[in-house]
């Protein structure tokens, strides 16, 4: 028995030493999405889901490192192997499901159109006829505005949420779509000051079920450790704890 002890504490040892030799590398985009992802002035990362991914890196006993990634290049990153894992508010869909494998859902939260305040907004395809509507490209709200909006309306495609913002306060476009999270903190701070709610875009298959962590389709051991892991940080209470520092409203998949 003690020899049996003895095996099983030095492969513990052993794994824990490939693990803090070959951490996983999880893919953000290097263009902060706060309150998500925040980049300090030191260069350091915080949000909620950097502090999030970091508490699934310890309950998978795992070091973990952030891997900076341009937006439009994060999945293509993931399949090359310059990433091991995207974690930065990648909507579930089935188009996405082609060419890489995904997590469980850890939030859920749906997209709101942003304007200028005061001037009414009309948010079917018809009203918003002529408008031009801003929106992050490569995302599940850009699929959305061309679908239904694209036929009637100018869409105009962003890099970065930074620079849609900053058009839109610029008054360069006349709305923009993005996650209402994101809204909601862009609203709370002196750019979005001019700014309000004009409403919630309607429940659509393109949104997708959720937001997951984005694994190579061959790394079926590592999506069931962090399924395995999501369910245990929702089910113990470190989830909520997390996202009460970050959010009002519950954005649990379970909550939606």
């Amino acid at each position: 028995m003690n020899r049996f002890r003895a095996l099983i504490a030095a492969f513990a040892v052993l794994y824990c030493a490939a693990a803090a030799a070959n951490p996983l590398r999880i893919g953000i985009a290097a263009e902060p999405y706060p309150p998500f992802t925040i980049k300090q002035s030191n260069g350091q990362w915080s949000g909620f889901e950097v502090e999030l991914v970091r508490k699934l890196c310890q309950r998978l006993k795992q070091s973990c490192q952030i891997a900076e990634v341009s937006w439009d290049g994060i999945i293509p990153a993931l399949n090359s192997k310059k990433i091991d894992v995207i974690f930065n508010s990648m909507s579930i869909t089935p188009e996405r499901e082609k060419v890489i494998a995904f997590s469980l859902p850890y939030y859920y939260t749906a997209s709101e159109f942003v304007g200028p305040k005061g001037q009414k907004a009309v948010l079917s395809p018809a009203g918003l006829k002529g408008k031009t509507l801003g929106v992050q490209s490569a995302t599940t709200n850009a699929n959305f505005l061309k679908k239904y909006y694209g036929a009637g309306s100018v869409i105009r495609y962003y890099n970065t949420q930074d620079e849609l913002n900053a058009d839109l306060v610029a008054g360069r476009v006349d709305l923009m779509l993005l996650d209402a999270l994101a809204a909601s903190d862009f609203l709370g701070g002196k750019d979005g000051a001019g700014l309000e709610s004009k409403g919630l875009a309607p429940k659509d298959p393109l949104f997708g079920p959720g937001i997951g962590a984005g694994l190579r389709k061959a790394d079926v051991a590592l999506k069931q450790q962090f399924d395995q892991a999501i369910l245990q940080l929702r089910a113990d209470g470190s989830f909520d704890a997390i996202q009460k520092k970050y959010f009002k409203v519950n954005i649990s998949p379970d909550a939606k």
